[in-house]
């Protein structure tokens, strides 16, 4: 005989006038969390009470009701409906939604309803707010009825717009919350799906990994392009911002890169027009210019403009403050912000003053041009003054400006028959895509010839800082003139400093460590040598001979050429037909005499200078000789843009370098070499020897010079 099922019954629900409540001591929450009575009461000002309050009959001492209700359950919600009541905005005789229990326990029905409480899965809040946005509320409306700001109504938003397939596999844990708010980053769904696949594979599917991918086609805001015209010039263009709702994004990433190149160009050749109304021969543009761009190049010689009358009282006030709160100070174990951001103001407010153009001869601007780019900061950045060599005046010219042979009137009219200025914009080479997966190809030629570009760049820095062996690198040059047939062109003594010409596309190189190093030490000499070449030999003279052997380490430095050249007439292996080491390997024995190590010299692989640029086999033999063959099989799925952008993260900090800047064979240093390049020969390192400091000899002159 089957038993029969016990039906429950349910507490029956009363209305009961709310003067009739009163909180009762068995509720068991004691501690405020979550929405506080203020925001609940306004919540049930808005929509009424949406859940009934548990209530039990209050009895006296006999067991008698006594016609009024505690409540054990539902204390927040009494005490919201107290205040609305206390600020008038409810009658205290308002019947009240109540669920009448009997029997049990009071505390345990308390405990329950807290207990059984769950709240909602945040995905159904995103698709609420959806709901409600749909409806016609604003984020601010959303906001205002939920408690939050308006700020994470946005996020919520953002995370609802994300692809549904997503968010199935987030409702059934499959991604984390912080995966979902990196995905929102940009609003193609189709290619959040792509990403998303590719990451669940391979493993790769950390926030930062996904954010990478979806933006790796963009351009940060942060970029100086964008610095330089503005990011609402972009966006007044009609090109779309990526914005991250979730993390710092620096302003987001621009997706239309074509769009920003063409309002940069466009905005450097308006300010080329401008500065060509100075009377400048040639404007040349672009948004940076390689290192050594001016090599070969006259500099003219400007002046700063004069001071204005009140520039000068400005400027004399600004030092009388300035040595005003030094010398108060001066015993100060640290400064007062407020002073320190005040000397700070004094300092930028001086600097401006000391960078005032310059003016120029108008006879040499006809024939001078100007470099237009923008600066690390985004700023325009205009050099004016360079003379090519084709442009430089025949000696006759030269006269005339001088004023040997015409007459001011004359001059000025060479200057106004002047053409009208020519400016060019220059732009980027782009390479042949090649086959990624052909292990034995070689590394492009333009790869090894940028790649050599920074190793001479600090090689010439190390030589520089190494009197002894760059003397010593000379003298071997002229040893091998006078003694080894192969070794030069056969003149009886032609050695000359030619400088070698950089790539043009060396990622990096300008603002290498080794860059600013040389620029720095050559600016320092620059203002130490006298500004004309007939005061020269007097000036060396002068110096004592650690200055002289600095001077001669810096000179000589920049005859370094360790580029490699392809189908020139230097050979593509590393020895010649006639057995003698090609300029490479000179390179490597002069690199090894300085103690050259291009990991201090600043250099690392990136994307841009080598990851990029080869072969899936070669980033992966990189990674496997740097970090080992687990990390390389880590990465040995991914496609080759992904995988690039993982190997610079993994070799970061591991030292490892390409072959092209390593030494041929580092357990094996040349005879050349051993040991350490010894003193200064006497001419350098006596500086009293006045017959060897002077000579009117010509022939010793010229070598000299």
């Amino acid at each position: 005989m089957t038993k029969a099922v016990q039906k429950i019954t349910l507490s029956p629900s009363r209305d009961i006038p709310f003067n009739k409540l009163v909180l009762s001591q068995s509720n068991v929450r004691r501690v405020k969390a979550g929405v506080s009575i203020e925001q609940l009461a306004e919540s049930i000002a808005q929509r009424t009470l949406l859940q009934s309050l548990n209530v039990r009959a209050v009895v006296d001492a006999e067991g008698n009701e006594t016609g009024m209700f505690e409540v054990p359950a539902g204390g927040r919600r009494y005490r919201a409906l107290e205040l609305l009541v206390k600020q008038k905005r409810m009658a205290k005789t308002q019947a009240v939604p109540c669920v009448v229990r009997e029997g049990g326990i009071a505390e345990d029905d308390s405990l329950a309803e807290n207990d059984e409480r769950v709240g909602l899965h945040p995905l159904d809040q995103f698709r609420a707010f959806q709901t409600l946005s749909g409806a016609g509320l604003s984020e601010e409306d959303i906001a205002a009825r939920h408690f939050v700001t308006p700020g994470v109504v946005k996020q919520r938003l953002r995370l609802a717009s994300v692809s549904p397939k997503l968010h199935e596999v987030y409702a059934e844990d499959g991604m984390t919350l912080e995966q979902l708010m990196a995905f929102s980053v940009t609003a193609d769904q189709t290619r959040q799906e792509q990403v998303w696949e590719n990451v669940s594979r391979s493993g790769y599917d950390e926030p930062y990994q996904i954010r990478r991918m979806l933006t790796e086609n963009t351009v940060r805001a942060s970029d100086r392009r964008v610095q330089f015209i503005g990011l609402d010039v972009y966006q007044q263009a009609g090109g779309g911002v990526l914005r991250d709702l979730f993390e710092r994004d620096d302003g987001g990433w621009l997706q239309d890169v074509a769009l920003l190149d063409r309002l940069v160009t466009e905005k450097l050749k308006a300010e080329a027009e401008t500065i060509a109304a100075e009377g400048w021969k040639w404007i040349s543009v672009a948004v940076d210019f390689s290192y050594g761009h001016t090599n070969g190049l006259r500099e003219l010689d400007g002046k700063p403009a004069d001071l204005a009358a009140d520039e000068q009282a400005t400027i004399d006030a600004l030092n009388a403050e300035q040595a005003k709160l030094v010398s108060e100070y001066q015993d100060a174990d640290e400064l007062p912000e407020e002073v320190d951001q005040r000397l700070g103001e004094i300092e930028a407010a001086l600097a401006a003053f000391e960078d005032r153009p310059k003016t120029y001869d108008p006879a040499e601007i006809v024939r001078a041009g100007v470099f237009v780019s923008i600066d690390s900061e985004g700023r325009l950045f205009v050099d004016r003054g360079y003379v090519r060599p084709e442009d430089e005046a025949p000696a006759a010219d030269i006269d005339v400006e001088r004023g040997t042979d015409a007459s001011p009137d004359e001059g000025q009219e060479a200057g106004a028959s002047a053409t009208r200025t020519a400016i060019s914009v220059a732009g980027a080479s782009n390479e042949p895509e090649e086959d990624d997966e052909d292990p034995a190809r070689p590394l492009p030629d333009r790869l090894i010839i940028e790649l050599t570009a920074h190793r001479t760049l600090a090689l010439r820095d190390a030589l520089a800082e190494n009197p002894a062996i760059a003397f010593q690198a000379v003298l071997h040059n002229f040893v091998l003139t006078a003694f080894y047939r192969f070794a030069s062109s056969g003149s009886c003594l032609e050695i000359g400093l030619r400088t070698p010409t950089f790539p043009a596309q060396a990622p990096g190189l300008r603002e290498s460590v080794s860059a600013k190093a040389v620029e720095a030490r050559h600016e320092s000499w620059k203002a130490r040598l006298p500004k004309s070449e007939n005061d020269l030999w007097d000036a060396l003279a002068a110096l004592d001979g650690a200055a002289q052997a600095s001077l001669f380490a810096h000179c000589a430095s920049f005859a370094v050429n360790a580029l490699y050249e392809p189908a020139n007439r230097y050979n593509h292996g590393r020895v010649s037909a006639h057995g003698v080491r090609t300029r490479l390997d000179q390179a490597d024995v002069v690199a090894r005499a300085v103690g050259l190590d291009m990991v201090e010299a600043g250099w690392r692989p990136t994307v841009d200078n080598y990851l990029g640029r080869v072969t899936k086999p070669r980033i992966l033999e990189a990674v496997r000789e740097a970090k080992g063959e687990s990390s390389a099989q880590l990465i040995d799925h991914l496609k080759k843009a992904d995988m690039a952008k993982e190997a610079e993260r993994l070799l970061d900090g591991s030292g490892w370098l390409p072959e092209p800047l390593r030494f041929l064979d580092a357990s094996a240093a040349s005879v050349e070499q051993e040991g350490e390049a010894g003193p200064l020969p006497e001419f350098l390192a006596d500086e009293e020897d006045p017959q060897n400091a002077r000579s009117d000899d010509p022939q010793q002159l010229d070598a000299a010079e």
